[in-house]
Protein backbone atom coordinates (compact mmCIF):
# COMPACT_ATOMS: atom_id res chain seq x y z
CA UNK A 1 0.00 0.00 0.00
CA UNK A 2 1.29 3.16 -0.69
CA UNK A 3 1.97 5.67 2.08
CA UNK A 4 -0.30 7.96 4.00
CA UNK A 5 0.80 11.15 3.70
CA UNK A 6 1.74 12.40 7.15
CA UNK A 7 0.70 15.54 8.59
CA UNK A 8 3.69 15.76 10.74
CA UNK A 9 7.22 17.83 10.10
CA UNK A 10 10.38 18.46 11.87
CA UNK A 11 11.06 22.45 11.94
CA UNK A 12 14.21 23.77 12.26
CA UNK A 13 15.72 21.87 9.06
CA UNK A 14 14.67 18.52 9.49
CA UNK A 15 12.93 16.29 7.29
CA UNK A 16 9.49 17.55 6.45
CA UNK A 17 6.80 14.81 5.92
CA UNK A 18 3.94 14.91 3.02
CA UNK A 19 0.70 16.69 3.21
CA UNK A 20 -2.46 14.78 3.95
CA UNK A 21 -4.95 15.51 1.11
CA UNK A 22 -7.76 14.07 1.73
CA UNK A 23 -11.23 15.31 4.00
CA UNK A 24 -14.21 14.50 4.51
CA UNK A 25 -17.53 17.17 5.40
CA UNK A 26 -18.28 17.84 9.08
CA UNK A 27 -21.31 15.52 10.08
CA UNK A 28 -23.80 17.29 11.99
CA UNK A 29 -22.70 21.05 10.60
CA UNK A 30 -25.10 23.02 7.99
CA UNK A 31 -25.17 21.63 4.84
CA UNK A 32 -25.50 24.57 1.58
CA UNK A 33 -25.59 27.92 2.80
CA UNK A 34 -25.61 31.09 1.37
CA UNK A 35 -22.47 32.60 -0.02
CA UNK A 36 -23.01 35.61 2.07
CA UNK A 37 -24.06 34.78 5.91
CA UNK A 38 -25.71 36.92 7.83
CA UNK A 39 -22.37 37.66 10.06
CA UNK A 40 -20.32 39.09 7.01
CA UNK A 41 -23.28 42.69 6.94
CA UNK A 42 -22.17 45.79 8.30
CA UNK A 43 -23.98 49.04 8.68
CA UNK A 44 -24.22 50.53 5.23
CA UNK A 45 -23.91 46.94 3.40
CA UNK A 46 -26.16 45.06 1.31
CA UNK A 47 -27.89 41.61 1.99
CA UNK A 48 -24.38 40.39 0.52
CA UNK A 49 -22.75 41.72 2.83
CA UNK A 50 -21.00 44.66 0.06
CA UNK A 51 -20.48 48.29 1.25
CA UNK A 52 -23.12 50.23 -0.54
CA UNK A 53 -22.08 53.64 0.45
CA UNK A 54 -18.39 53.96 1.55
CA UNK A 55 -17.27 55.84 4.52
CA UNK A 56 -13.66 55.41 5.40
CA UNK A 57 -14.59 55.88 9.11
CA UNK A 58 -16.84 52.81 9.46
CA UNK A 59 -15.79 49.54 10.47
CA UNK A 60 -17.23 47.16 7.80
CA UNK A 61 -16.07 43.81 10.05
CA UNK A 62 -18.82 43.73 12.82
CA UNK A 63 -17.23 40.30 13.40
CA UNK A 64 -13.71 39.63 14.41
CA UNK A 65 -11.98 36.18 14.22
CA UNK A 66 -9.12 36.46 17.18
CA UNK A 67 -6.46 33.58 16.74
CA UNK A 68 -5.66 31.76 19.79
CA UNK A 69 -3.64 28.17 19.15
CA UNK A 70 -2.69 28.45 15.58
CA UNK A 71 0.44 29.42 15.10
CA UNK A 72 1.21 29.72 10.95
CA UNK A 73 -1.62 32.11 10.30
CA UNK A 74 -2.40 35.61 11.67
CA UNK A 75 -5.84 38.02 11.00
CA UNK A 76 -5.50 42.01 11.08
CA UNK A 77 -8.68 44.07 10.99
CA UNK A 78 -9.10 47.43 9.24
CA UNK A 79 -11.79 49.19 9.02
CA UNK A 80 -12.89 47.86 5.40
CA UNK A 81 -9.84 44.79 4.87
CA UNK A 82 -8.18 42.57 6.74
CA UNK A 83 -4.38 40.96 6.35
CA UNK A 84 -4.08 37.18 6.51
CA UNK A 85 -0.81 36.18 6.75
CA UNK A 86 0.50 32.30 6.41
CA UNK A 87 3.61 32.68 7.76
CA UNK A 88 5.28 29.05 6.22
CA UNK A 89 2.63 28.53 3.35
CA UNK A 90 4.36 25.57 2.02
CA UNK A 91 8.03 24.06 3.82
CA UNK A 92 10.44 26.60 4.27
CA UNK A 93 8.42 28.70 1.77
CA UNK A 94 8.80 32.44 3.10
CA UNK A 95 5.26 34.24 4.46
CA UNK A 96 2.71 35.45 2.57
CA UNK A 97 -0.29 38.13 3.06
CA UNK A 98 -3.22 38.41 1.32
CA UNK A 99 -5.33 41.97 1.31
CA UNK A 100 -9.18 40.85 2.14
CA UNK A 101 -11.28 44.03 1.13
CA UNK A 102 -15.32 43.83 1.53
CA UNK A 103 -16.84 44.16 -1.58
CA UNK A 104 -17.93 47.61 -2.37
CA UNK A 105 -15.45 49.18 -0.77
CA UNK A 106 -12.13 50.67 -2.61
CA UNK A 107 -9.04 48.87 -2.70
CA UNK A 108 -6.32 50.25 -0.46
CA UNK A 109 -3.53 52.14 -1.03
CA UNK A 110 -1.03 49.33 0.10
CA UNK A 111 2.70 49.83 1.10
CA UNK A 112 5.33 48.41 2.44
CA UNK A 113 5.39 44.71 3.02
CA UNK A 114 1.80 44.72 1.85
CA UNK A 115 3.35 46.45 -1.90
CA UNK A 116 2.89 43.37 -3.64
CA UNK A 117 0.33 41.54 -1.63
CA UNK A 118 -2.08 39.66 -3.44
CA UNK A 119 -5.99 41.60 -3.18
CA UNK A 120 -8.97 39.61 -2.77
CA UNK A 121 -12.67 40.56 -2.96
CA UNK A 122 -14.46 39.04 0.18
CA UNK A 123 -16.44 37.69 1.03
CA UNK A 124 -15.28 35.14 -2.53
CA UNK A 125 -18.17 33.83 -4.89
CA UNK A 126 -15.93 31.00 -5.80
CA UNK A 127 -13.19 28.83 -4.46
CA UNK A 128 -11.00 26.06 -6.12
CA UNK A 129 -9.83 23.65 -3.44
CA UNK A 130 -6.47 22.05 -3.60
CA UNK A 131 -6.99 19.59 -0.80
CA UNK A 132 -10.28 17.88 0.40
CA UNK A 133 -9.40 18.97 4.30
CA UNK A 134 -11.05 22.82 3.28
CA UNK A 135 -14.52 20.67 2.90
CA UNK A 136 -15.87 20.87 6.39
CA UNK A 137 -14.46 24.26 6.63
CA UNK A 138 -16.94 25.06 3.99
CA UNK A 139 -19.74 22.96 5.32
CA UNK A 140 -19.18 23.72 9.24
CA UNK A 141 -20.20 27.15 8.15
CA UNK A 142 -22.86 26.95 6.15
CA UNK A 143 -20.95 28.29 3.01
CA UNK A 144 -20.63 25.00 1.06
CA UNK A 145 -21.79 26.80 -2.50
CA UNK A 146 -18.66 29.03 -3.12
CA UNK A 147 -17.06 25.73 -3.32
CA UNK A 148 -16.77 25.26 -7.62
CA UNK A 149 -13.38 22.73 -8.03
CA UNK A 150 -11.68 20.60 -6.25
CA UNK A 151 -8.43 18.69 -7.39
CA UNK A 152 -9.78 15.22 -7.59
CA UNK A 153 -13.10 14.30 -6.88
CA UNK A 154 -12.51 10.77 -6.66
CA UNK A 155 -11.39 11.04 -2.94
CA UNK A 156 -14.06 13.48 -1.78
CA UNK A 157 -15.67 11.60 1.03
CA UNK A 158 -18.87 14.32 1.46
CA UNK A 159 -22.08 13.57 0.82
CA UNK A 160 -22.70 16.92 -0.20
CA UNK A 161 -19.74 17.65 -2.36
CA UNK A 162 -20.03 14.32 -4.16
CA UNK A 163 -23.59 15.77 -5.07
CA UNK A 164 -21.89 18.66 -6.24
CA UNK A 165 -20.31 17.08 -8.62
CA UNK A 166 -22.69 14.91 -9.90
CA UNK A 167 -24.89 17.87 -10.53
CA UNK A 168 -21.82 20.04 -12.49
CA UNK A 169 -21.38 22.44 -9.93
CA UNK A 170 -17.77 21.72 -8.73
CA UNK A 171 -15.27 20.82 -11.81
CA UNK A 172 -12.66 18.96 -11.02
CA UNK A 173 -9.00 20.70 -11.93
CA UNK A 174 -6.10 18.32 -10.89
CA UNK A 175 -7.06 14.42 -11.39
CA UNK A 176 -4.35 12.51 -11.47
CA UNK A 177 -2.29 15.03 -9.58
CA UNK A 178 -1.12 17.20 -12.40
CA UNK A 179 -2.57 21.03 -12.26
CA UNK A 180 -4.39 22.10 -15.17
CA UNK A 181 -3.85 25.77 -15.31
CA UNK A 182 -5.94 26.35 -18.27
CA UNK A 183 -8.89 24.88 -17.06
CA UNK A 184 -8.52 26.89 -13.57
CA UNK A 185 -8.07 29.84 -15.52
CA UNK A 186 -10.98 29.52 -18.25
CA UNK A 187 -13.22 28.62 -14.91
CA UNK A 188 -11.43 31.88 -13.63
CA UNK A 189 -12.49 31.50 -9.46
CA UNK A 190 -11.74 34.14 -7.26
CA UNK A 191 -9.76 32.03 -4.94
CA UNK A 192 -7.32 28.81 -5.60
CA UNK A 193 -6.94 27.23 -1.76
CA UNK A 194 -3.52 25.14 -1.71
CA UNK A 195 -3.13 22.53 0.60
CA UNK A 196 0.12 23.85 1.91
CA UNK A 197 2.20 22.82 -0.93
CA UNK A 198 3.94 24.65 -3.69
CA UNK A 199 2.93 23.97 -7.40
CA UNK A 200 5.14 25.55 -10.45
CA UNK A 201 1.34 26.46 -12.30
CA UNK A 202 0.70 28.53 -9.18
CA UNK A 203 2.72 31.70 -10.94
CA UNK A 204 0.79 30.87 -13.82
CA UNK A 205 -3.00 31.48 -12.11
CA UNK A 206 -1.65 35.18 -10.35
CA UNK A 207 -0.76 36.46 -13.62
CA UNK A 208 -3.78 35.34 -14.76
CA UNK A 209 -5.59 37.23 -12.27
CA UNK A 210 -6.65 34.18 -9.97
CA UNK A 211 -5.91 34.82 -6.13
CA UNK A 212 -3.63 31.55 -4.79
CA UNK A 213 -3.86 31.57 -1.00
CA UNK A 214 -2.31 29.16 0.87
CA UNK A 215 -3.72 26.96 3.69
CA UNK A 216 -1.36 25.15 5.23
CA UNK A 217 -2.36 24.01 8.34
CA UNK A 218 -0.81 20.80 8.82
CA UNK A 219 2.53 22.59 9.68
CA UNK A 220 0.93 23.38 12.96
CA UNK A 221 1.92 21.11 15.90
CA UNK A 222 -1.25 21.16 17.87
CA UNK A 223 -4.66 19.72 17.44
CA UNK A 224 -6.14 22.78 18.02
CA UNK A 225 -3.83 24.75 16.25
CA UNK A 226 -4.90 23.17 12.77
CA UNK A 227 -8.53 23.16 13.81
CA UNK A 228 -8.40 26.53 14.27
CA UNK A 229 -7.86 27.44 10.50
CA UNK A 230 -11.50 27.17 10.02
CA UNK A 231 -10.82 31.38 11.15
CA UNK A 232 -8.88 31.81 7.92
CA UNK A 233 -11.15 30.06 5.60
CA UNK A 234 -13.85 32.82 7.30
CA UNK A 235 -12.33 35.20 6.54
CA UNK A 236 -12.40 34.52 2.94
CA UNK A 237 -16.29 33.63 2.97
CA UNK A 238 -17.33 36.38 5.83
CA UNK A 239 -18.46 33.49 7.97
CA UNK A 240 -16.81 34.80 11.13
CA UNK A 241 -19.48 34.07 13.40
CA UNK A 242 -20.13 30.93 12.76
CA UNK A 243 -16.43 29.66 12.88
CA UNK A 244 -16.01 31.21 16.20
CA UNK A 245 -18.84 29.31 17.51
CA UNK A 246 -18.06 25.95 15.75
CA UNK A 247 -14.33 26.35 16.97
CA UNK A 248 -15.43 27.35 20.73
CA UNK A 249 -17.27 23.85 20.67
CA UNK A 250 -14.49 21.74 19.61
CA UNK A 251 -12.18 23.72 21.90
CA UNK A 252 -14.43 23.42 24.81
CA UNK A 253 -14.99 19.44 24.36
CA UNK A 254 -11.57 18.66 23.63
CA UNK A 255 -10.47 20.09 26.87
CA UNK A 256 -13.05 18.33 28.71
CA UNK A 257 -11.51 14.97 27.45
CA UNK A 258 -8.47 15.90 28.25
CA UNK A 259 -9.21 16.86 31.96
CA UNK A 260 -10.97 13.24 32.39
CA UNK A 261 -7.94 11.89 30.56
CA UNK A 262 -5.26 13.51 33.27
CA UNK A 263 -7.69 12.77 35.91
CA UNK A 264 -7.30 8.76 35.22
CA UNK A 265 -3.91 8.26 36.48
CA UNK A 266 -1.09 7.22 35.10
CA UNK A 267 -0.48 7.40 31.68
CA UNK A 268 -1.17 3.99 29.23
CA UNK A 269 1.94 2.78 27.28
CA UNK A 270 0.93 2.63 23.52
CA UNK A 271 2.82 1.81 20.38
CA UNK A 272 2.08 4.50 17.57
CA UNK A 273 2.80 4.22 13.99
CA UNK A 274 3.81 1.30 11.64
CA UNK A 275 6.35 0.14 8.79
CA UNK A 276 6.96 1.45 5.54
CA UNK A 277 9.39 0.39 3.04
CA UNK A 278 11.60 -1.06 5.70
CA UNK A 279 11.47 2.40 8.29
CA UNK A 280 8.87 2.66 10.96
CA UNK A 281 7.01 6.47 11.01
CA UNK A 282 7.55 7.23 14.42
CA UNK A 283 5.39 10.52 15.39
CA UNK A 284 7.85 13.00 17.66
CA UNK A 285 6.81 13.86 21.13
CA UNK A 286 5.98 17.41 19.93
CA UNK A 287 3.88 16.73 17.35
CA UNK A 288 0.44 16.66 17.34
CA UNK A 289 -0.34 13.02 17.18
CA UNK A 290 2.28 13.19 20.13
CA UNK A 291 -0.11 15.92 21.58
CA UNK A 292 -3.27 13.98 21.08
CA UNK A 293 -1.61 10.98 22.68
CA UNK A 294 -0.63 12.68 25.93
CA UNK A 295 -3.95 14.62 25.90
CA UNK A 296 -5.66 10.97 26.20
CA UNK A 297 -3.74 9.71 28.89
CA UNK A 298 -1.10 7.90 26.49
CA UNK A 299 2.71 7.56 26.30
CA UNK A 300 5.24 6.22 24.58
CA UNK A 301 9.05 5.76 24.38
CA UNK A 302 9.37 9.22 22.01
CA UNK A 303 6.81 11.11 23.85
CA UNK A 304 9.84 13.24 25.24
CA UNK A 305 11.09 14.11 22.32
CA UNK A 306 10.81 17.67 21.60
CA UNK A 307 10.53 17.30 17.31
CA UNK A 308 7.36 18.59 15.90
CA UNK A 309 7.81 15.99 12.73
CA UNK A 310 8.32 12.17 12.85
CA UNK A 311 10.92 10.11 13.54
CA UNK A 312 11.95 7.47 11.35
CA UNK A 313 12.97 4.16 12.87
CA UNK A 314 14.21 0.34 12.60
CA UNK A 315 12.03 -1.97 13.73
CA UNK A 316 14.54 -3.14 15.92
CA UNK A 317 14.61 0.16 17.56
CA UNK A 318 11.05 0.52 18.35
CA UNK A 319 10.84 -2.81 18.90
CA UNK A 320 13.39 -3.06 21.96
CA UNK A 321 11.82 0.36 23.50
CA UNK A 322 8.08 -0.11 22.48
CA UNK A 323 7.36 -3.83 21.81
CA UNK A 324 5.70 -4.59 25.13
CA UNK A 325 2.77 -1.94 24.40
CA UNK A 326 -0.47 -3.70 24.80
CA UNK A 327 -2.55 -1.26 22.76
CA UNK A 328 -0.88 -0.40 19.07
CA UNK A 329 -1.80 2.58 17.10
CA UNK A 330 -1.49 1.95 13.27
CA UNK A 331 -3.10 3.64 10.18
CA UNK A 332 -3.42 0.59 7.91
CA UNK A 333 -7.04 -0.61 6.78
CA UNK A 334 -6.56 -4.04 7.94
CA UNK A 335 -9.25 -6.68 8.76
CA UNK A 336 -7.60 -8.78 10.86
CA UNK A 337 -3.86 -8.95 12.18
CA UNK A 338 -2.83 -11.61 9.72
CA UNK A 339 -3.29 -8.73 7.37
CA UNK A 340 -0.57 -6.80 9.71
CA UNK A 341 1.89 -10.48 9.83
CA UNK A 342 1.44 -10.19 5.52
CA UNK A 343 2.40 -6.53 5.49
CA UNK A 344 5.44 -7.63 7.89
CA UNK A 345 6.03 -10.60 9.97
CA UNK A 346 7.76 -9.12 12.11
CA UNK A 347 4.90 -7.12 13.69
CA UNK A 348 4.06 -11.09 15.09
CA UNK A 349 6.71 -10.12 17.62
CA UNK A 350 4.59 -7.29 19.46
CA UNK A 351 2.50 -7.71 22.44
CA UNK A 352 -0.17 -5.89 21.23
CA UNK A 353 -0.88 -8.34 18.43
CA UNK A 354 -0.04 -11.17 20.94
CA UNK A 355 -2.36 -10.47 23.27
CA UNK A 356 -3.03 -7.18 23.55
CA UNK A 357 -5.50 -4.87 21.20
CA UNK A 358 -4.53 -3.63 17.47
CA UNK A 359 -6.81 -0.20 16.44
CA UNK A 360 -6.62 1.10 13.16
CA UNK A 361 -7.97 4.63 12.36
CA UNK A 362 -9.65 3.43 9.33
CA UNK A 363 -13.44 3.12 10.77
CA UNK A 364 -14.93 5.96 8.08
CA UNK A 365 -13.97 5.63 4.31
CA UNK A 366 -15.44 6.53 1.28
CA UNK A 367 -15.88 5.32 -1.87
CA UNK A 368 -13.23 6.68 -3.38
CA UNK A 369 -10.65 5.90 -0.68
CA UNK A 370 -10.34 9.09 1.21
CA UNK A 371 -9.96 8.01 5.48
CA UNK A 372 -12.67 10.34 7.99
CA UNK A 373 -9.89 10.16 10.22
CA UNK A 374 -7.38 12.42 8.09
CA UNK A 375 -9.99 14.68 6.85
CA UNK A 376 -12.86 15.26 9.40
CA UNK A 377 -10.18 14.72 12.15
CA UNK A 378 -8.58 17.68 11.41
CA UNK A 379 -11.00 20.02 11.99
CA UNK A 380 -12.28 17.81 15.13
CA UNK A 381 -9.73 16.77 17.07
CA UNK A 382 -12.17 16.19 19.91
CA UNK A 383 -13.92 13.34 18.24
CA UNK A 384 -9.98 11.94 17.55
CA UNK A 385 -9.46 12.21 21.17
CA UNK A 386 -12.21 11.33 22.39
CA UNK A 387 -11.92 8.03 20.65
CA UNK A 388 -8.14 7.87 22.02
CA UNK A 389 -9.51 8.22 25.38
CA UNK A 390 -11.88 5.32 25.37
CA UNK A 391 -8.94 3.25 23.73
CA UNK A 392 -6.80 3.77 26.44
CA UNK A 393 -9.20 3.74 29.51
CA UNK A 394 -11.49 1.66 28.00
CA UNK A 395 -13.52 1.63 31.82
CA UNK A 396 -13.70 4.91 31.80
CA UNK A 397 -16.12 5.22 28.33
CA UNK A 398 -17.96 2.38 28.09
CA UNK A 399 -20.95 3.39 26.21
CA UNK A 400 -18.78 5.25 23.66
CA UNK A 401 -19.38 5.55 19.83
CA UNK A 402 -15.99 5.45 17.71
CA UNK A 403 -15.99 7.64 15.42
CA UNK A 404 -12.55 7.27 13.42
CA UNK A 405 -10.83 4.19 15.12
CA UNK A 406 -11.67 0.70 14.78
CA UNK A 407 -10.46 -2.38 16.65
CA UNK A 408 -8.27 -4.95 14.25
CA UNK A 409 -9.75 -8.14 15.48
CA UNK A 410 -6.99 -10.78 16.11
CA UNK A 411 -6.96 -13.82 13.30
Amino acid sequence: MPPRPSPLRRRGGAATALLVTLSLALAGCAGDGPARPADARAAGADGEGCVTDFDPAKDYFPVKSTVEHAENFSLRYERSYQVLTVNEPHPEGEPESYVLVRCGAPKPKLTGDLAGAQVVTTPVRSLYSASTTHLPLLTGTGTLDVLTGVANGAVVTSAAVRERIAEGKVAEYARGGTLDAEKVIGAAPDVLMTGGTDDPQYPKLRQAGIAVVANAEWLESTPLGRAEWIKAMAALTGAEKRAGEVFRTIEKDYGEVAAKAAAAGEPVKVLPGEMYQGTWNMPSGGSYVGKLIKDAGGTYPWAGDKGTGSLRLSFEAVYAKGGDARTWLVGEPWTSTADALRADRRYGKLDAVTGGTVWTNTRATGPGGGNDFYERGVLRPDLVLADLFAILHPDRAADHNFTFYAEVPRA
